[in-house]
């Protein structure tokens, strides 16, 4: 046998050209127009292809290498940290999974706890006082708990003092040394001002801080938690902003009362939303690490102390009551997002938190979406696997400038407890979410099961009620699928007062192949507010729609079909089934003044919740207050 040398590289293309951006413009502008979209003379294709972001960051559907930032990602463990927090990443440790516990019950909360920790959970979150486990109770709650070994996170509002030195007093009555205790006692004043609108003194949370760095080296007292300006439908850039603020004012506190700017730093934990869009959730770990970065580099922090420690939840926001199962898989996404993101803690909310409290099974599915991820898919084996993506750093490099923008406006305003006080955070929340909240009713945001393809018949999943949240006039707490399941709701009390569904009748003209493009994009329209789509399959004359609508009962019709069988029989069905009774005839297509007795139109892009709530009305299907007001 002959000896053959390896090539000094192998190169895969070696036979083929190398393509061009320009070669790539042409083949999408041609599969562009054979799909019907416009493709002008002197735009970019891929300007046809992009979106943008709540931050105004576009997002294109092709990177190069000539999209990478100036500004250099850096190695793992080394600032900017933008690449993670350690040079070895997860590969050895994986990430801290920390189920949330917000139970009122001392020993149903116990049992939970247990569960977790000895079915994959590492550390232990625990929600305390006001309507959750009382404070005085602590001891209850970690009864079997090797606290030394599973860190507990404390949430005890306004009540942190009292939280803190009951989880103290657990660690003393083992004998536990103080330089071994690790925890976090959730000291956040700020956070609670954002949820509450209550003023509450940071000074307390400072004292607090320099007593436990100078005695509990291993404890972190404060939390700055981005989840309040997340969950009042703020933008990733708006959550970076507004904790990177919070994040100053603590250190200022905390330097004030005698700690050294980089023991201030060590006390601090930063709590950001993972959503599922993962590659968003990516680039703000990342860039939230660069920016507090920038925060302790300007500080005086040296730099190997200046890494985030940041603990990801996967976003509430996100969560739907309807349909709630796919919140498994929102979970999912996020929890990956996090994970490749470089997050030290993730948390998996259940899938049935949004409706209550959550039930052993749902739980059991959390713990393990993190462990799949984990143990069987690996991805912790591999540090920063999001790195050299030119899309990632190009989408962090972004991020983390809107971040910056939006901390230097609330720098400018005086700071966060002043922004959070004047409005000026709220009012910045406020247009976002009403961005957002367009973008849901024109279904450019898609939810799964709600705004798309939801599950007319199914049965709302039913749990005990879970501890209210703290709240009393801060910033709002929204869920995007809020406006689409209050639509569902009034349908079921309709269903529940009339023995059926409110109901549209879809005038199907000509054959099935002619009208089931457009009469399954109305019916599945129609279903998401709880409208029943009656469908009378393929027909021939105006006499065969006729018929069919008389027999539905149904006080509104739409009408669907092909343009052409709209200019033949558009004017004459709508006239008809007028006359027959229909109190509003919709025609499932584009706007247009060509046909008469159409009184809307159902299309893609069309407000979906205003053609929702205008059909419910018309069909006499009363709004929950009126319901309650009757009652």
């Amino acid at each position: 046998m002959t000896e053959v040398s390896p090539p000094e590289q192998l190169a895969l293309a070696a036979d083929f050209a190398t393509p061009d951006r320009e070669q790539w413009r042409q083949l999408v502008a041609a599969v562009l127009r054979k799909g019907g979209a416009a493709t002008d003379a002197g735009v970019a294709p891929e300007r046809l292809l992009a979106s943008t972001t709540y931050d105004g960051i576009e997002l294109r559907p092709l990177y190069t290498a000539d999209d990478l930032p100036e500004a250099a990602a850096g190695y793992p463990g080394l600032p900017p940290f933008v690449r993670g927090d350690r040079p070895e990443g997860r590969v050895a440790t994986g990430w801290d999974s920390r189920p949330r516990h917000n139970g009122s019950d001392a020993a149903a909360t116990n049992r939970a706890v247990l569960a977790d920790l000895e079915n994959g959970a590492n550390s232990v979150w625990l929600r305390l006082g006001g309507t959750a486990v009382p404070v005085d109770r602590l001891a209850d709650v970690l009864n079997g708990v090797y606290v030394e070994l599973a860190p507990v996170v404390l949430d005890a509002g306004a009540e942190y003092e009292a939280a803190a030195a009951a989880l103290l007093e657990v660690f003393t009555e083992r004998g536990t040394p103080a330089a071994d205790v690790i925890g976090t006692l959730g000291a956040d004043p700020i956070g609670l001002r954002a949820r509450t609108g209550q003023a509450h003194e940071i000074a307390p949370a400072a004292a607090l801080a320099a007593r436990m760095s100078a005695s509990h080296p291993l404890v972190r007292s404060i939390v700055v938690d981005g989840l309040p300006y997340h969950d009042a439908g703020g933008s990733d850039a708006q959550e970076l902003g507004a904790s990177l603020a919070a994040g100053v004012a603590y250190l200022r506190a905390l330097t004030a009362e005698g700690l050294a700017v980089e023991a201030a730093a060590a006390q601090l934990e930063f709590r950001h939303a993972a959503t599922a869009d993962q590659f968003l959730t990516i680039a703000k770990l990342r860039a939230a690490r660069r920016l507090w970065a920038r925060v302790c580099e300007v500080s005086g922090v040296p730099g190997e102390q200046g890494a985030q420690r940041q603990h990801a939840v996967t976003s509430s926001a996100m969560l739907t009551t309807r349909d709630p199962w796919v919140n498994m898989l929102r979970g999912t996404l996020a929890c990956f997002g996090a994970a490749v993101g470089g997050a030290d803690a993730i948390t998996v909310q259940p899938f049935d938190a949004a409706i209550g409290a959550p039930e052993a099974f749902s739980r059991r599915i959390a713990r393990n979406t993190s462990a799949i991820l984990l143990e069987e898919s690996k991805l912790g084996g591999v540090i920063d696997p999001a790195g050299g993506s030119w899309y990632v750093e190009n989408l962090t490099d972004a991020l983390a400038k809107a971040g910056w923008r939006e901390f230097q406006a609330i720098e400018q305003a005086g700071g966060i407890e002043a922004a959070l006080d004047s409005g000026f955070v709220a009012e910045a929340l406020e247009q976002t979410w009403q961005s957002r909240r367009a973008r849901l009713a024109t279904r450019q945001d898609a939810l799964t099961g709600i705004n798309e393809f939801p599950m007319l018949d199914e049965q709302p999943l039913e749990r005990a009620p879970a501890p209210a949240e703290p709240d009393g006039g801060g910033l709002p707490t929204l869920r995007y699928a809020e406006p689409y399941e209050e639509l569902r709701d009034r349908s079921d009390a309709y269903l529940a007062e009339h023995g059926s569904r409110p109901k549209v009748f879809l005038a199907t003209l000509g054959t099935i192949a002619a009208h089931t493009a457009r009469a399954g994009f109305a019916a599945n329209l129609f279903a998401a507010g709880g409208i029943e789509p009656i469908n009378p399959g393929p027909t021939s004359t105006v006499a065969d729609v006729l018929a069919a609508y008389v027999n539905s009962h149904a006080p509104v019709a739409c009408l669907c079909g092909t343009d052409l069988a709209y200019a033949e029989q558009a004017d004459e069905v709508a006239a008809a089934l007028r006359k027959a009774g229909a109190k509003s005839v919709l025609l499932a297509g584009k706007p247009t003044d060509a046909y008469d007795g159409i009184t809307g139109f159902v299309h893609q892009g069309c407000d979906a919740l205003d053609v929702l709530t205008t059909t419910l009305r018309t069909v006499g299907v009363k709004s929950l207050e009126s319901n309650n007001e009757h009652s």
